[in-house]
């Protein structure tokens, strides 16, 4: 019988499994290790997600020359060529494991940090080869590809690998697993935009970007001596000690059978729960693109249309709390409706923003959808599909979502552009969000 070359790999990775130690040896289940180090993971990937790119795009546009439009066009482009990719490279998890791949991808992504510190740099050496008229191009090109490598190796590998991992370890309990990565990131990224400020006024963007680099680089070393791809390797299992405590859990918390990535896709369920996050995504990403001019034309001021997002990360926090825990009980075809309730909150709430009414269900809206953005994203795979191609699977959903997110608020635009306000694309989203609801109630476990 010919041998599985995944098992091949996975049998010489387990050789160098337990470099620098035995995880088996500590007097604990190693599991919290690994959460922690999955969810320093999540943070490492700040630098390559919106919330950190968006600090520095000011100071691009001035280093470069080019206009708002071009740069964030250029922020569209890399960021649909990462998600085109995402869903291949997803495939080296399975070969490879979440820690390597998480160092690797955080290894990468410091290098990457670097260039961009040098991006004004390179473009001026490359445009000075080429005729005058050519300028802007070059730095669009820079920017694209400083963008597509960011997005690559810190939204997209940094984020799955470090997730991923996580979810290796937990089985029973992935929903409180998750619920814990999801609460140290909404606060971990709140404080982001405010930190990597901090840097560039103590010492300039490019010397910002370098210092984040330095830190991101730690993070792979921690990801090398500390994370361990699956319990499996080092004679564990899954919840370790309490893997047990299984008696009042619903069936469909345990993980089913392992299917390939072509066996999942022909699933009904894969499609529902795969647009329930594409549709949180895509409009999560265009509010907080769009947030100052979607309030201005409400009659509201930038500062108040700021401060919409404090509340609303207070509500996901207990959102995501309440939902990981659920998540271990219930079918998740129910907390998808919730998101996807969210969405249609949120969608409604915006098509007529004006009053204090409107402005507490976009609260109640947000935070639905972002408490549960990282559980269903999260905990779906492994639960419906198995361990055994969870990258490929989960890599291929993420290229979708990403893709959506980078054209969320380029389609809010061309709303705004045509009939001059959002709500034709806001009416639109809730009408999906409607659609999805309606479909989740046939969304279970694939058998």
């Amino acid at each position: 019988m010919k041998s599985d070359p995944h098992d091949v790999e996975r049998s010489q990775r387990s050789r160098f499994a337990n470099i620098p130690f035995d995880p088996s040896a500590v007097p604990f289940f190693y599991g919290t290790v690994v959460l922690v180090c999955g969810t320093l993971g999540v943070l490492a990937s700040a630098p390559g997600q919106t919330v950190g790119v968006s600090v520095f795009t000011d100071f691009l546009i001035e280093a470069h020359k080019l206009s708002r439009s071009w740069v964030s066009f250029a922020y569209l482009s890399g960021t649909i060529g990462s998600a085109l990719l995402i869903s291949r490279a997803g495939r080296y998890y399975d070969r490879l494991g979440g820690r390597w791949v998480s160092a690797g991808s955080a290894a990468m992504l410091a290098i990457v940090l670097v260039g961009m510190s040098y991006s004004n740099e390179i473009a001026g050496v490359v445009a000075s080869a080429l005729p005058a008229s050519y300028r802007d191009g070059v730095a669009f090109a820079v920017l694209a590809v400083g963008f597509f490598a960011m997005r690559f190796f810190g939204q997209g590998m940094l984020t799955l690998s470090s997730r991923n991992m996580v979810l290796e370890w937990f089985a029973q309990r992935r929903g409180m697993a998750l619920a814990f990565i999801g609460i140290s990131i909404a606060f971990g990224f709140s404080i982001t935009p405010a930190f990597f400020e901090w840097l560039i006024q103590r010492g300039g963007w490019s010397w910002a970007w370098q210092s984040i680099a330095m830190i991101v680089a730690g993070f792979a070393v921690i990801a090398i001596v500390f994370a361990r791809a699956r319990p499996e390797e080092h004679g564990m299992v899954p919840d370790g000690p309490f893997a047990k405590e299984n008696r009042k859990a619903h069936a469909e918390t345990l993980s089913g059978r392992d299917f390939t990535l072509s066996e999942a896709r022909r699933t009904y369920s894969f499609w529902v729960f795969t647009f329930s996050v594409v549709l949180s995504g895509l409009l999560l990403t265009a509010f907080s693109f769009h947030v100052v001019s979607i309030f201005a034309d409400a009659g509201m001021s930038r500062a108040r249309a700021v401060a919409i997002f404090v509340p609303a990360a207070f509500v996901s926090v207990v959102v995501e709390f309440v939902g990981g825990w659920l998540s271990d009980f219930v079918k998740l075809k129910y907390l998808a409706m919730v998101q996807s309730l969210g969405s249609l909150i949120l969608g409604l709430s915006l098509a007529f923003l004006g009053d204090n009414v409107s402005i507490v269900l976009v609260v109640v809206g947000m935070g639905l959808m972002q408490g549960m953005f990282g559980i269903i994203s999260g905990v779906t795979w492994p639960r419906f599909y198995g361990r055994r191609h969870l990258g490929a699977i989960s890599g291929f959903s993420t290229s979708i979502v990403v893709a959506g997110t980078a054209l969320g608020p380029y389609l809010f635009s061309v709303a705004h552009d045509q009939v001059g306000a959002y709500r034709p694309a806001t009416l639109l989203c809730a009408v999906a969000a409607v659609v999805l609801i309606a479909a989740s109630w046939r969304a279970d476990r694939p058998v």
